[in-house]
């Protein structure tokens, strides 16, 4: 699989030539770092066109927690167990186990994942933000600058995918190797894969029609 960052870097330069733009703000390592939720040195890793090293799907999601709260303690002032303190009253775990999530020792149930994309703020992304591979990971946050600096005569207008988000919620769930007891048994996913089936399907015959 290709990198996805290159294309949308090439348009970038290309946008940052024509405008004038300042191109060490725009292609800043550290904010696209904050952004995206990936340590710095994968963010230059890529911004040079080379592909950071492999990782599985809860090294992702550990790391972006991880980076996520950090984030967040250095943006409040307060103390782990502060944070700790909040999950626990928001979303119903202990504190305990609020803090081995935040430091990034444990992996989160998909449950919990829901509940961290909300609090944290996370937008547009979903479960993505914590589970894609760093390439797309980055590239999501190109893709936004992209769409803020380019003209408005060159902005096409997208009709969302009605299924997108129900796709990708079962990509990202399938993806997180979950070592909890609340995971579903397999046979679970299996129905959910053929109902996911069976409505693309439709959408595919009613297109046609």
């Amino acid at each position: 699989m290709g990198n996805p960052v290159l294309e949308t870097l090439r348009r970038l330069e290309t946008l940052i030539r024509e405008q004038n733009l300042d191109r060490s703000a725009i292609l800043n390592p550290r904010d696209l770092a904050a952004k995206s939720a990936l340590p710095e040195h994968t963010v230059r890793c890529l911004l040079r066109g080379k592909n950071p090293p492999a990782d599985t799907v809860n090294d992702r999601v550990q790391a972006r927690i991880k980076a996520l709260s950090d984030a967040h303690l250095a943006r409040t002032g307060k103390p782990m167990s502060d944070l700790a303190g909040s999950l626990h009253r928001q979303l119903g775990i202990s504190a305990f186990w609020a803090r081995q999530v935040c430091s990034g020792e444990k992996t989160p149930s998909v449950e919990l994942l829901h509940g961290l994309v909300e609090f944290f703020g996370v937008k547009g992304n979903g479960l993505a933000f914590f589970t894609a591979p760093a390439p797309e990971a980055l590239n999501r946050v190109l893709l936004d600058i992209l769409a803020k600096h380019q003209p408005a005569s060159e902005r096409t207008e997208s009709v969302p995918d009605p299924l997108a988000p129900a796709q990708e919620s079962f990509d990202d769930v399938r993806s997180v190797r979950l070592r909890q007891a609340r995971d579903l048994p397999p046979e679970h996913w299996k129905v959910l894969n053929a109902t996911l089936t069976a409505l693309l399907s439709l959408d595919e015959h009613e297109g046609d029609q």
